[in-house]
């Protein structure tokens, strides 16, 4: 890959991280493009999937969501869930550390855009136990 194609990147031009509940297509990150204080990719739900409750020690997040419904919760300063309906167009902030979860309520996948910051928290998601790399060949 010449740098500026590491400058421009699409979801299938890298190695997917798979998961029983869907898949990242991390774009943007350290190990991707030398990106220094954050990291990004698009998120792929299938209909009825989605990722159980978990948060980003150190970390903030962005969600974008660019295709598809579904249920976002959030938990509050309090630690209580909350939780919204979601479609295209809305974002997201979930502050460092806090608990979260996605799921797709719709009949089609959601497509979502991740922002963390700083970078690192996707390196974390290698370690789940149904964690599998998708080559970018194979999508």
């Amino acid at each position: 890959m010449s740098n500026m194609d590491r400058i421009f990147v699409y979801p299938n031009d890298v190695d997917n991280f798979g998961f029983d509940w869907g898949r990242l297509a991390l774009t943007v990150g350290p190990e991707v493009n030398g990106a220094k204080h954050l990291s990004a990719g698009v998120v792929f739900v299938p209909p009825g999937q989605g990722h159980t409750r978990h948060n980003h020690p150190g970390a903030e997040e962005l969600i974008f969501i660019i295709k598809g419904k579904g249920e976002q919760m959030v938990e509050d300063e309090a630690g209580k869930p909350v939780t919204r309906q979601v479609g295209p167009g809305c974002s997201i902030f979930i502050p460092e550390s806090r608990f979260h979860s996605t799921l797709n309520t719709g009949e089609e996948a959601m497509e979502i855009f991740v922002v963390y910051s700083p970078a690192g928290p996707e390196l974390a998601l290698r370690e789940l136990p149904d964690f599998h790399l998708i080559p970018a060949a194979d999508l």
